[in-house]
């Protein structure tokens, strides 16, 4: 052991020293010290004249060799390559000034001038009613180690890149949940597998709209959908909702709308359920705009009280709905895995754009994913969810009504993993302060304002916020009410 430890230390040594050769000579035929065609030392003298081995001496020079500094052939002394010298030679690292004016695309310009809230804290607050989050506590650990250690043990021919669609055995699996949970008629041909929802957004958007075009979306809606489509240079044309989602009778009339987003089955933020009506309405604008709609089902199963409402695209006769689906609510925003249902004519550039963009999604955790959903350990997980997040949300709505004033109103109930709080008493200028005292005694809210595209549509309304439960206890919940309960009832709107 002795003699490993010193042969360790002497290997360590040399290393040092051969860096602080190749770091010297480097130097100097980067300031000119030793000129373009010039003879280096001979490995040999070089060695006795520092005191360290020949082969320290040797391997610093073939890096040198490596990168062009030196030329070297057997028999020959090393000499500086003439493209090098001191006014051609690059620069030593220093620290660079940033330029005032970055050579960006389009494309980066407009995404640099695109506003975004900050996102949450790192460190999350006692009680933080932070909406997309879910309980570390509710993810299936012991049935996906188990299929995860399954899946890593089998033995493959090789490991390699594949299909940018997704694992077989998933997009299959995905097809039978799909028909099963939300109506949906599909081939597994049709599912391309993505990075998360968002990935799936962000390929309709790059791959549907150019700029210039309009986009049709809610408001207010999910903001990170409407920045993808921004980004493009398409410009967003928002369409009210109330209480039953999208008014469908706004929808723009003159001919230019490329693209419809819409949440018809749990309208983010506010909740509302498109009826049917209204969907036939959605479909029937759609084809006469000759517009594509993607429908983002982002938590269609959390339904309570009532079966999961069929999918829009369950009903879409036409090919023009691209299905969005997530299993982030169901399992965890981490995993990042969600689909695509895609019409039929789109399925061969939306593999290819997936392919350019990261090839596909990580192979191991699709086949997992895909274990778990032919054994039904996944949609026995999902109703257990269901019926853990149904208590949580029956404590929220005992909790408002017990501690916040009797104005405070709850609306978006019926299903997903958040509500909204409607607060009469202020207005949306009141809710950045609001948002920082509660902040301020370890409650989490989240403003609504934010998700509006029209400033008309946020300013005559009171303020809003986003509750979100899936993450906390029933305990927890009650708790973070009350203390924002005692916050509001000492509260003196700045108006």
């Amino acid at each position: 052991m002795g003699q490993l430890t010193s042969r360790s230390r002497s290997q360590r040594v040399a290393n040092g020293a051969g860096r602080g050769i190749y770091a010297l000579l480097r130097a100097q035929i980067n300031d000119g010290t030793l000129p373009a065609g010039a003879r280096a030392p001979s490995t040999r003298s070089l060695a006795a004249e520092l005191g360290v081995s020949r082969t320290t001496v040797t391997a610093a020079y073939e890096q040198l060799a490596a990168e062009g500094y030196l030329a070297t052939s057997t028999g020959r002394v090393a000499r500086v390559t003439k493209r090098f010298t001191a006014s051609a030679a690059p620069a030593m690292p220093r620290k660079r000034q940033a330029r005032p004016n970055p050579a960006l695309s389009d494309f980066g310009r407009r995404l640099s001038a695109i506003g975004m809230p900050a996102l949450p804290h790192t460190e999350p607050l006692r009680f933080d009613f932070l909406y997309g989050a879910v309980a570390h506590r509710d993810f299936p650990t012991l049935a996906w180690r188990r299929a995860y250690q399954s899946e890593l043990l089998q033995q493959q021919r090789r490991l390699y890149y594949v299909p940018p669609e997704g694992d077989e055995q998933l997009r299959h699996a995905v097809q039978g949940y799909l028909r099963r949970a939300r109506g949906l008629a599909c081939s597994a041909e049709q599912i391309l597998i993505v990075h998360g929802s968002q990935q799936a957004i962000d390929l309709c958007a790059r791959l549907l709209l150019n700029a210039g075009d309009i986009f049709v979306f809610e408001d207010p809606g999910y903001l990170m959908a409407r920045r993808c489509f921004e980004a493009t240079g398409a410009r967003c044309c928002p369409v009210p909702v109330d209480a039953q989602g999208m008014d469908t009778g706004q929808l723009p009339h003159a001919d230019g709308a490329r693209l419809v987003y819409a949440t018809p089955s749990h309208q983010f933020p506010l909740g509302g359920v498109l009826p049917i009506g209204r969907r036939q309405e959605l479909l029937q604008w759609a084809r006469r705009q000759n517009a594509w709609i993607v429908e983002d089902d982002y938590d269609g199963e959390f339904r309570y009280g009532q079966r999961p409402i069929d999918a829009l695209q369950s009903i879409d006769g036409d090919g023009r709905v691209t299905y969005v689906g997530t299993f982030s609510k169901a399992l965890s925003p981490q995993l990042r895995i969600g689909y695509v249902v895609l019409p039929v004519e789109l399925v061969p550039v939306f593999r290819q754009a997936k392919r350019l963009t990261d090839r596909h999604a990580p192979v191991l955790e699709q086949r997992v994913l895909a274990a778990l959903i032919q054994s039904g350990a996944y949609e026995r997980h999902v109703r257990r969810m269901r019926r853990e997040n149904e208590r949580r949300r029956a404590a929220l709505l005992d909790a408002v009504a017990q501690y916040l004033p009797e104005e405070a109103q709850v609306r978006g109930t019926a299903a997903g993993l958040h509500v909204v709080l409607w607060l009469p008493f202020l207005r949306p200028g009141d809710e950045p302060a609001l948002v920082a005292a509660a902040r301020a005694v370890g409650v989490g809210i989240y403003p609504v304002s934010t998700l509006f595209a029209s400033l008309e549509s946020a300013a005559y309304r009171p303020a809003g916020f986003i509750l979100g439960y899936a993450s906390l206890t029933v305990e927890q919940i009650q708790q973070g009410m009350r203390i924002l309960g005692a916050l509001l009832a000492t509260w003196t709107p700045a108006h």
